[in-house]
């Protein structure tokens, strides 16, 4: 089946630099470059502080099709209908039990990828997420070298309050999930980052979304409808 891809890009012409829309047309499966990008299945982290929006676009992106590997943790289930979709909630003495590759704490509670979870999504997934904080991270890096990388979700002060905001949290939380991302240098975190993508607004994650399509070596399909505001 043949989609249609919408690119746009600043490309020089003569003195000028003006934008130009690129249309691609191909089959997807036929396709030489997204068969070769995808051939080495890989593992990606989305890292950032607290309301960074990696479960928002982590969402979107599980909607597409894309595998994610569950985190188990003994904190206390929250407020939030989407946990479920992104945590695997046990006891202290179910964790410690369980043959994980990778665990690490993380405000006093217990967080870990299972073995069985990572190998089956390298031999059964070409392209896998986790969310994982920094610590976790650096130890899957380590174990799983090529076939790992990490992007950075960079948000400013008041993007993460208006988000804090947006989901609820009262004052004094606001402020201990600010200092605590200051205070154990979550900002800084873009530093060892293989890719950093700012999240510019609380409210529409769709550019950055559009940019870890990017990164993945995807490309966001445009239904026929959409493909008329490409080329005006």
């Amino acid at each position: 089946m043949t989609r249609i891809f919408c690119c746009m890009g600043w490309v020089p012409m003569g003195t000028e630099t003006r934008a130009r829309v690129l249309l691609f047309s191909f089959s997807v499966t036929a396709s030489p470059y997204f068969r070769e990008r995808i051939m080495t299945n890989k593992i990606y982290a989305l890292v950032g502080p607290h309301a960074s929006g990696k479960t928002v676009l982590l969402g979107k992106l599980m909607q597409l099709g894309i595998h994610y590997i569950p985190l188990y943790t003994t904190r206390t289930p929250g407020k939030i209908d989407s946990d479920a979709k992104f945590y695997r909630f046990v006891s202290k003495a179910e964790f410690f039990k369980q043959d994980f590759v990778v665990h690490v704490t993380y405000k006093g509670d217990y967080y870990g990828i299972l073995k069985k979870d990572i190998l089956s999504a390298l031999q059964e997934h070409k392209i896998s997420l986790v969310m994982l904080e920094a610590n976790g991270v650096k130890q899957l890096a380590r174990l799983l070298k090529e076939n790992f990388e990490t992007i950075f979700l960079m948000v400013d002060y008041v993007t993460l309050v208006e988000r804090m905001i947006r989901l609820g949290h009262k004052n004094n939380e606001i402020k201990y999930h600010l200092e605590y991302a200051e205070n154990n240098s979550e900002f800084d975190n873009w530093k060892d980052a293989a890719h950093v993508v700012k999240l510019k607004s609380a409210a529409d994650p769709g550019t950055a979304f559009d940019q870890i399509l990017a990164i993945m070596g995807l490309m966001q399909l445009l239904p026929p409808e959409k493909l008329k505001e490409c080329v005006q």
